[in-house]
Formats: structure tokens, sequence, C-alpha cells
């Protein structure tokens, strides 16, 4: 077994070019790390290009035997720690992580379904790990993000999803407004959150709707407000019982 140890190596010059979000969308590759989510990418078919396992995790037992035998028939490069350490943006690495493809995501907003969520601004990795991984939770198949969001595909963001990533169709866009008012041709109700608003959103409906979450300081824009058949607020149920509306801003 060769282990890689030159920070010269192509393959991993290539690697550590895939933290950049312009080079993610030029070769439609990310990055995933940790055995779980290789494992899951594993299971859920994803196109793997290549699996890169430090020397040391390999033989001190913190990966399992049977994940090590089912990487074995992908492209699998072993390199030594230090070297791991130069490619992993984790603090506690668990020694290994996959290129994989970002697979044929389609621009089609699937019309089928009774939840479409859109995000407006989401700016945080991790706030966005996290809602795409409460959609995955709530069997949500695709999301809406504007163009100005975290790149979905980012290291964090693909940590976040916990695996969600795998599962879900994401259409990007850079004229929500547009996008939007193709899918109320569809039938489908617009629903924004907002500071001003009396309903709640446990009180609605969930039949055609396209549920648009704002910017975590600005919530949702004004242009996406004004063209909302609906409007809620979140209220959170303190210690006090007295409900306090946050909007996604």
């Amino acid at each position: 077994m060769q282990i890689i140890s030159s920070k010269d190596n192509e393959q991993i010059k290539y690697i550590k070019k895939l933290k950049d979000k312009k080079f993610r969308d030029e070769t439609k590759e990310y990055l995933v790390e940790g055995i779980k989510l290789v494992k899951e990418a594993i299971e859920e078919n994803v196109t793997i290009k290549m699996i890169v396992v430090c020397e040391d995790c390999d033989s001190d037992g913190s990966i399992e035997q049977s994940l090590l035998y089912g990487i074995a028939k992908y492209n699998c490069i072993y390199v030594t720690k230090k070297l791991f350490q130069s490619i992993t943006d984790v603090v506690n690495p668990q020694g290994i992580l996959a290129v994989v493809e970002k697979g044929d995501n389609s621009e089609n907003i699937d019309y089928s379904e009774d939840i479409i969520l859109a995000l407006d601004g989401i700016q945080d990795p991790g706030n966005l790990g996290t809602i795409l991984r409460t959609a995955d939770s709530a069997n949500l198949k695709q999301i809406i993000l504007t163009t100005d969001c975290a790149d979905p595909y980012n290291p964090k963001v693909v940590r976040s999803t916990m695996g969600a990533i795998f599962r879900m169709n994401i259409i990007t866009t850079d004229k929500l407004q547009k996008t939007l008012q193709t899918v109320k041709k569809h039938k489908f109700e617009v629903m924004a959150t907002s500071l001003e608003a009396n309903q709640s959103i446990y009180n609605i409906e969930y039949h055609k709707k396209v549920i648009i979450i704002g910017n975590e300081s600005k919530g949702v824009s004004k242009e996406i407000q004004d063209m909302a058949d609906i409007k809620v607020k979140i209220p959170m149920l303190r210690k006090n019982r007295k409900f306090k509306c946050i909007c996604c801003s």
C-alpha cells in the first residue's frame, strides 16, 4: 500500500482546491468528511470520485473494518497524518474524507410536492446545514436557494446536514421574485415570516405552500414580503410561558 506524504502530490492539490467555491462549481464536486458522512454517501449511492484515508486511522481501528472493506472498491488513497491534517478543516478529524459529485440536480421544480422551502439570503453555513437537515427530517425533497445564500457544498454546511445533502434537490435562483411568480402559477401560495404578522406558523394548513425563510439579520426581503399571500410569525415558548416571536431575522 502506497502512502502519500508529499503536499505537492497532484491529487492532494486537487482536494485542496475543492475548498474554493469557484472550483467546486467548475468541477461539480465537493468534499465529504467524517466516518458517518462517507458511510452515508456510500449507502445513498452517491458518485464517489476518491476516498482519502489517514494511515494512522487505518491502523488504529478508529475506522470500523466494515467501512474499510466498503471503500476498497473505490479509488482510495492513503496519506500520512501530517498530510491529512493539511487538507482537513476539522479540529479533530476522523481520518477519512471523500470527493463526491454534486449529482444531477434538476433546476426544474417538482410541483407535485405539497411544500416547497425557499431560502432568501441565508448567510451562516451552520444555519444552512441545520435547515437542510430539518427539511430532510420532514421528508422535503427540494429546496430553492438564492444565489446570495451560503454555498450548500461548503464543507461546514455539508457536515451540518449530516447526510441530508445527499437526498435533497437544490435549486438556485438569482431572481427569487420571478421564481416565486412561476410557482404561484402552479397554484402554490407564498408564505413569508414577518414580525408584523398576527397568524402563527403553527396554525397554517400546509397544502401547496412555498415557505420563505429569510436572512438572519434582515429577514425576508421586502420585495418577497410584498408578494406573499400569507405572512406568519414563529412563536417560541419561553420559560415564562409567554410567546415571543422570532422570524428568521
